[in-house]
């Protein structure tokens, strides 16, 4: 007996957590009482071969555990029988709450019973604190959470099937994902039918002090736009015949406050721009941090909040952490005072603004323990969240108008005053920079250097890129931040937009399916739709509705358009597009086709004639060691690399691309690569030259 009660009290706690990363990071702080294991991600879904929901039966999901995880299924049910308690700690969101839910169901574990915890960052004190503080499983999370997965499975399920057969197979449509497409297509229509208007800028440069400039603005006090080559020279003649005083001095100091901390959406928009991460690289690298990284001397740490949030919430002891480490820091004039309001209220404000879990933890000091894109995207979120904290920066702006007859000239000078935040998180633009003007009196002549014309046109509206175009559908109200990175992989996978550099282009294949969304589904790519649609989904959140009444108020006019679409739209014919080659099988012409990996050239004889070859871009640039064409390629994982189109004859390649420039140190080619000192790198390894 005495034997059986000591196993009895040596019985551990289980946590399940998603990741084995978590899971390890986890199991530190919680020490030998405790077991901690992960799921790997869901266990239960909708099955991948059928609809998986019984539309008959009020849209009941048709759960099934995913396959290929029986064996951790089997695991985590073994595990759970042996332990005194299992409490569930996924992720503290819908997609979380749902796959909390699931585990209870398979587990055979109470969801009306505390046996789920919640954190929204991973470290010792806020795991030990969540452990005493488990709660019942939030139904109003898992019906939201499900609502999202029926409506998007019957939009996918039942668009995709019929757009394989009236165009072609691997074709998709979504909730989110078509109405993010018909926006860049929107954009390139508007682009294409821009018509630019020609207008002229006059400058008049002046010689006082280190000399400056101002624009022509106004015409007998009203605004003035010179819109032809003619009006430019008539302009310059007339001010020509008289003199330039000061007009008007307007002294003011301008106060820029700091930017609220990272929201998903801001995060992945400002890592596009500064580090030039893409959305899915951005996510994959904050979970890296979120999850927990081992920090020298210090062990294993979590050290940002939760990744995918909609808040500028900050808790108070953050605020306080914060406060303390300014004033000690940078002095108690930088400590700010700020208040950030969130866009929406009720869902979003359940979880914080994403920050550095340790305001102590500076990036610097743990630059060895990061990868070099680790600490890139730490070193931005804990400078985003000091300066969030921080006091406006402060200007001394003087605005001057300067006058000849009835033109008025303007231009602004701006000095620095106050730093504030800008001392740890400074601005890309060029507005905060010193712009000084000397000392001027209103009625003081001035000297003119010159006076100038310069004609420009008006610009179309810039193509979306990533970070715009999450922008974009943030302020629409489509999708959530769990959602932005998929719909841009998606789309570009499906080949319905191109990359140009870094500007996202509809391709013809795109602006097909847009129609026929357009014409046959008209709600599912309405902006208008999506966004109050996504309110509904809130609704359910915060137990304001059922979740089975939006699908049952979705699925009755959305499957008649169902039924008429097939039935009208007869099937699409896309035509291949001539390479010039020649096959040199049989002689016929060679297309470019677009299979399951990707564009490849064919033989327009197929299926007598079976010739492919991969697309091969040149670069222009003759290889070093046999003279041909450098091209690009793709690794067999899918890397981009420059090879010589001689292989495997010739073994020549470059990870980067190689330009028709030797290395004045080595005679190596030299290749584009970014850096401080420059564009342009030497592709020999032993040699540091850089331009």
């Amino acid at each position: 007996m005495a034997t059986a009660k000591k196993k009895a009290t040596s019985k551990k706690t289980l946590v399940i957590v998603e990741s084995p990363s978590k899971a390890k990071t986890i199991g530190k702080y919680l020490g030998s009482n405790y077991k901690v294991i992960a799921s790997v991600g869901h266990v239960r879904d909708l099955p991948k071969s059928k609809l998986g929901i019984d539309i008959d039966n009020d849209f009941e999901p048709q759960y099934i555990p995913i396959r290929g995880k029986g064996d951790i299924i089997k695991d985590l049910r073994k595990e759970a029988k042996k332990a005194s308690k299992v409490y569930l700690a996924t992720d503290p969101d819908r997609e979380g709450e749902a796959i909390s839910w699931h585990l209870a169901y398979l587990l055979g574990l109470d969801p009306t019973a505390p046996c789920r915890i919640v954190f929204n960052e991973i470290t010792k004190t806020t795991i030990k604190e969540a452990i005493k503080h488990p709660r019942q499983i939030d139904l109003n999370l898992v019906d939201a959470q499900q609502a999202r997965r029926v409506l998007d499975r019957l939009v996918g399920y039942q668009i995709s099937p019929l757009l394989w057969r009236k165009v072609r197979k691997g074709l998709s449509a979504g909730r989110v994902q078509s109405a993010a497409l018909k926006i860049i297509c929107d954009r390139e229509k508007e682009i294409q039918a821009f018509d630019p208007k020609e207008y002229w800028t006059i400058t008049a440069a002046f010689s006082k002090g280190k000399g400056f400039s101002a624009r022509l603005a106004e015409y007998k006090k009203k605004k003035i736009v010179v819109e032809n080559k003619q009006q430019n020279d008539h302009i310059l003649q007339e001010l020509k015949k008289g003199d330039y005083y000061v007009a008007a001095l307007h002294q003011k100091e301008r106060m820029k406050k700091p930017y609220a901390p990272f929201t998903t959406s801001s995060l992945q928009q400002e890592a596009s721009t500064r580090l030039n991460f893409n959305t899915k690289k951005t996510m994959l690298i904050a979970q890296q941090l979120y999850e927990g990284v081992e920090v020298k001397g210090q062990g294993t740490i979590g050290l940002i909040t939760y990744l995918r949030t909609d808040s500028v919430r900050i808790s108070d002891e953050a605020k306080a952490a914060a406060a303390a480490f300014i004033v000690d820091r940078y002095g108690s004039e930088y400590r700010g005072h700020n208040v950030f309001s969130n866009k929406k209220k009720d869902i979003q404000d359940a979880h914080e603004a994403i920050r550095p879990s340790n305001v102590s933890l500076e990036p610097d000091d743990i630059k060895e323990s990061l990868t070099p894109e680790q600490y890139k995207l730490y070193r931005l979120i804990w400078q985003r969240f000091m300066a969030s904290q921080m006091a406006a920066a402060r200007f001394d702006n003087l605005q001057v108008e300067i006058e000849n007859g009835d033109y008025t000239f303007k231009t602004t000078g701006s000095k620095l005053l106050f730093d504030g935040y800008q001392r740890v998180y400074k601005n890309n633009s060029d507005e905060d920079k010193d712009k000084l003007l000397p000392a001027l009196d209103t009625g003081e002549k001035l000297t003119v250097k010159n006076v100038s014309g310069e004609q420009n046109f008006t610009q179309p509206p810039s193509r979306f890129t990533e970070a715009s175009l999450v922008k974009e559908l943030e302020e629409k109200n489509i999708g959530r931040p769990s959602t932005y990175a998929p719909t841009v992989g998606t789309l570009s996978e499906r080949k319905y937009v191109k990359r140009e550099k870094k500007s996202l282009v509809p391709t013809e294949l795109g602006f097909l399916v847009t129609g026929l969304m357009e014409d046959y589904f008209h709600e599912i790519v309405d902006v208008n739709f999506t966004a109050a649609m996504e309110d509904h989904l809130d609704d359910v959140e915060i137990d304001k509705l059922a979740w089975k009444k939006i699908i049952r108020d979705f699925y009755g006019p959305f499957e008649k358009e169902l039924k008429a679409a097939d039935a009208a739209i007869e099937k699409v014919q896309i035509e291949d597009q001539p390479t010039g080659e020649v096959c040199e099988v049989c002689g016929k012409p060679m297309v470019l086709k677009v299979g399951r990996f990707g564009e490849f050239i064919a033989c327009s004889g197929y299926p007598e004639c079976k010739n492919t070859k991969p697309v091969v871009k040149s670069t222009g640039v003759p290889c070093p060691k046999c003279g041909k064409d450098i091209v690009a390629r793709k690794s067999k994982r899918g890397k981009l690399f420059f090879g010589c189109s001689g292989y495997p004859d010739c073994d020549q390649s470059y990870w980067y691309r190689p330009v028709d420039k030797k290395c004045p140190k080595c005679g190596a080619l030299l290749v584009e690569k970014k850096s401080k000192t420059g564009n342009l790198a030497c592709s020999n390894a032993e040699c540091d030259y850089k331009e």
